[in-house]
């Protein structure tokens, strides 16, 4: 086999369908988030408003995280040293998981280096601890449950997005004495529509199931104490596994589950991907530790409150211009696109032409035709910011129905 050529024809086929992903090189400056320098490819310099990033308060930012990172990295050094089990766990790591606990009042918590992996690791070890387990997971879960229901050897049922009734029928089709699992996400990302949580959880009662929610896009941003959407609604004691990340609202890295004790120790003492895995180095842990610490606070609700009304300003002054906003109540702001080709052309033009960052969404991410560009707004993206990105999206939206040849060139 010719693998050269193998390789030049599948990336071929990424450009032939416009969804060849290019990173953008920015250089992220302490103190003045959501601003960047773009490093161009030409080799020069471009100051940027990144309106894409996952750090969605800014904490990424924050002194208290900094400070708290800045004094494990005195105190320890750079990395853990080892796995979990083997020289990796430090003071850094316990505190964190008891931050986790308490934030979702549960027991116990287990961070592993991602929320991918999290999912990967947790969902694909359930059916040993389980035998029999059907999981029964909505079409739009990410990739990373996806993978780990795939990867776990058990029986699954994949139902509609959000459709509980679809839901029902594959409960009542199966086994009522083979135990059961329910996986599904709070906020779908690529939307920002929610999840059904409550007729689930009814349905998982009924039914005798495990409820396992990825609340990925919610810690940090909903809730009292930023736990997620289920603390918002009252029913985090409902759910027997949650997910969440320290990456996105929290501005640091890695994922996690909290659960039962007993839940976590089987996790922990089974999963491949725990195992066999070098723990965070101590300063990331005390970063997402002083993170989860202080979004817990009357200061971190204060975040979400900015946080919430820059994304109701973005929305309701780019649906003024007409565009075709998908708004289910999120802090998320899609705009559809629902072309690769045209999704890029325009990323392109908002980066080059107003120093405006936002990341095509392309297929796998999303269907085919429901291409999109995501726009994440944060505390710190202020009126003017607002301002600036409304205007160019009016310039550049009039500019391409005026343009099509511009488009496709």
């Amino acid at each position: 086999m010719n693998f050269d050529a193998a390789l030049d024809a599948a990336l071929q086929r990424l450009h032939d369908e416009g969804r060849y992903r290019t990173f953008i090189d920015i250089e992220r400056r302490k103190g003045h988030f959501p601003q960047a320098v773009w490093r161009r490819p030409d080799g020069g310099e471009q100051d940027i408003t990144v309106w894409c990033g996952n750090d969605y308060l800014g904490m990424g930012q924050h002194p208290a995280v900094l400070a708290a990172m800045h004094a494990a990295l005195e105190a320890t050094g750079a990395g853990s040293g080892g796995t979990r089990n083997i020289s990796g766990t430090t003071i850094w790591h316990k505190q964190l998981e008891a931050e986790i606990a308490d934030l979702h009042q549960k027991e116990a918590a287990l961070v592993f280096t991602s929320a991918y992996i999290a999912n990967d690791a947790t969902l694909s070890t359930l059916p040993r601890l389980f035998p029999g387990l059907i999981i029964y997971s909505d079409e739009l879960n990410h990739a990373s449950m996806i993978e780990g229901i795939r990867r776990n050897g058990g029986a699954k049922r994949v139902f509609r997005h959000n459709d509980v009734a679809h839901l029902r029928q594959l409960l009542e089709a199966d086994d009522p004495a083979a135990p059961k699992l329910i996986a599904f996400e709070s906020i779908y990302s690529m939307d920002g529509d929610f999840g059904a949580l409550a007729e689930i959880c009814d349905l998982a009662d009924e039914f005798g199931a495990l409820t396992y929610i990825d609340e990925v896009h919610a810690v940090g941003m909903y809730g009292p104490r930023g736990a997620g959407v289920a603390e918002r609604e009252g029913l985090m004691h409902r759910f027997d596994i949650i997910n969440g990340t320290m990456a996105k609202a929290y501005g640091v890295m890695g994922g996690y589950i909290a659960a039962s004790a007993k839940m976590v120790d089987a996790i922990r003492s089974y999963a491949p991907g725990f195992i066999f895995t070098t723990s965070l180095p101590p300063a990331v842990a005390a970063g997402c530790a002083a993170s989860i610490a202080f979004l817990k606070t009357a200061e971190g609700q204060k975040l979400r409150d900015a946080q919430q009304l820059h994304a109701r300003i973005l929305k309701m002054r780019l649906k003024g211009l007409g565009l075709p906003i998908i708004d289910h109540g999120s802090h998320i702001v899609p705009v559809h696109v629902g072309d690769p080709v045209h999704c890029k052309i325009i990323s392109d033009m908002l980066l080059e032409r107003y120093g405006v960052y936002v990341q095509p969404i392309n297929f796998p991410t999303v269907p085919r035709g429901t291409e999109r560009l995501r726009f994440t707004p944060s505390p710190v993206h202020d009126p003017k910011e607002i301002d600036r990105v409304v205007a160019a999206m009016d310039a550049l939206w009039a500019h391409c129905a005026l343009n099509r040849a511009e488009l496709t060139a």
